[in-house]
């Protein structure tokens, strides 16, 4: 199983952060990255400036020909497509993808694998248990709900479900 992280904080030329996560999800399905499971989108307060607009986040699950490294490229060539420019370290952006999960591996990277800071990221593992209720931490064998559970209840409450 192949897990993509999505968010965004700031409007792209397509619209909104929820409507630049939906064409970026059709995007890759036309780049050859087929989507085979969406979470809901969730509404997530800015870190580390609760000020800067919240985030709309989301996972996908995939399936892919690509090996991780022409993923994760691809990744910011979707990235780069939608306006994100890299400045500030946790700026806000109209597009963020990351790759969570690649059936399981364990790599030093390029691209570190799994993502090295998803298991701390309430913002990743909600949306993620919508798509894989089942996935467990390859590095530390958690399950997602220990991994969501062992969260402080701030960052769990946070992660707020946006109606369709």
């Amino acid at each position: 199983m192949i897990l993509i992280a999505l968010g965004a904080n700031l409007a792209s030329s397509v619209g909104l952060p929820a409507e630049t996560i939906a064409e970026a999800v059709a995007t890759l399905s036309r780049r050859g990255v087929k989507v085979v499971a969406e979470s809901r989108f969730y509404a997530t307060p800015a870190w580390p400036d609760p000020s800067d607009p919240p985030f709309v986040n989301a996972v996908v699950s995939v399936k892919t020909r690509f090996s991780p490294d022409a993923l994760m490229k691809l990744l910011q060539e979707i990235e780069t497509a939608y306006g994100r420019t890299r400045s500030a370290k946790n700026a806000p952006r109209t597009l963020d993808l990351d790759l969570i999960d690649v059936d399981g591996r364990i790599e030093d990277g390029p691209p570190v694998l799994p993502h090295p800071r998803a298991s701390e990221r309430a913002f990743v593992l909600i949306p993620l248990a919508d798509v894989a209720p089942r996935w467990r931490h390859p590095v530390s064998g958690k399950t997602i709900e220990q991994l969501i559970a062992s969260l402080p209840e701030q960052d769990r409450t946070a992660v707020r479900p946006i109606s369709a």
